[in-house]
């Protein structure tokens, strides 16, 4: 028997608020640990899928600590949607575990499997038949009054939002140390490529290739002259401030999952993460496959240049 220390780990995250989400994440723990890798569950989750861990060989690990999830594991393996795969990005952020995502949602950009996908996916984990990839991500501070309150990270976005419906929010917006423009708006998003797809794309913003290093800022519903979505230098620094002499107050939402209260006077500022996110893949499809995939688009009549050349070869034969 292969000493314990030496077994293999994977996280498993679910989406346990699912019917479908607890039904796929118990088989993969059931097909997990019958290839002799050991299984970590959260311990609301392994409570939440119903699951007696002295019921496997090996037997499932439960972490109470959050932060302690991804430790010594190869891989979490995450089923769900993509709000999902960002928590999983939060739990495992610090220990840098890739994620591989089993898409249950609508869209799934980040996921790399469907749900038809499972048993080809267990059996790419076994054999190790995937490769990781970085994504860049946001490091993030708020300030008050010159103080340094929060900080925090992003893989999608930072988006600055007015708190009130009924008040517009009040910005200047900066890039490099130097006052760019002053909006009136909803808000601002700091994207990365990554989360160019997420609410980057629903606010009029550009589609980065995962490749591309560069920093996005976009306005959202500005009432200005110069309020268009700019692509900057992964080395640059983007600022938001919400002017101190107004009365409209916002929100910081990183992720869509970790918030923080920007008062009058609130500075945000968002420069490329020291540490990225990890992604497993299993295919090496481009990403405009992905685009089209995901967002259905219509390529019908596309021929392409191998289409031509097998084309033109059949008509040499002939």
């Amino acid at each position: 028997m292969t000493p314990t220390h030496a077994r293999r780990r994977v996280l498993l995250l679910a989406h346990t608020g699912r019917a479908d989400a607890r039904d796929v994440a118990r088989a993969c723990a059931k097909s997990l640990t019958s290839h002799g890798i050991v299984v970590r569950l959260l311990e609301q989750e392994a409570a939440d899928l119903a699951l007696d861990p002295a019921a496997y060989d090996p037997v499932i690990e439960t972490v109470g600590p959050e932060s302690l999830a991804g430790e010594g594991c190869e891989l979490a393996l995450v089923i769900g949607g993509d709000g999902s795969i960002l928590r999983a990005a939060e739990l495992t952020h610090a220990s840098g575990t890739p994620l591989l995502g089993v898409n249950l949602g609508h869209v799934g950009f980040l996921a790399e499997a469907e749900e038809e996908d499972v048993e080809s996916t267990i059996e790419a984990i076994v054999s190790r038949r995937y490769a990781v990839e970085e994504r860049l991500t946001l490091d993030v501070r708020v300030l008050r009054d010159g103080e340094v309150v929060t900080t925090t990270f992003a893989l999608n976005e930072a988006s600055v939002e007015k708190a009130a419906r009924e008040r517009m929010l009040e910005v200047v917006v900066e890039i490099d140390n130097r006052p760019l423009s002053r909006w009136g708006c909803d808000g601002v998003v700091c994207a990365t490529p990554t989360g160019s797809t997420a609410y980057n794309f629903s606010a009029g913003g550009p589609v980065v290739w995962p490749a591309v290093e560069a920093l996005l800022m976009v306005p959202i519903s500005a009432h200005a002259l110069f309020a268009r979505p700019m692509v900057v230098a992964p080395t640059s620094v983007l600022a938001v401030e919400v002017l101190a002499n107004t009365e409209g107050a916002g929100v910081l939402w990183c992720d869509g999952r970790r918030a923080v209260d920007l008062p009058p006077g609130a500075r945000i500022e968002v420069r490329k993460g020291a540490r990225p996110v990890r992604l497993a893949r299993l295919h090496e499809a481009p990403f405009t496959d992905r685009l089209v995939a995901k967002f259905d688009l219509p390529v019908e009549g596309w021929r392409g240049a191998s289409e031509r050349r097998r084309r033109d070869a059949g008509d040499s034969d002939a």
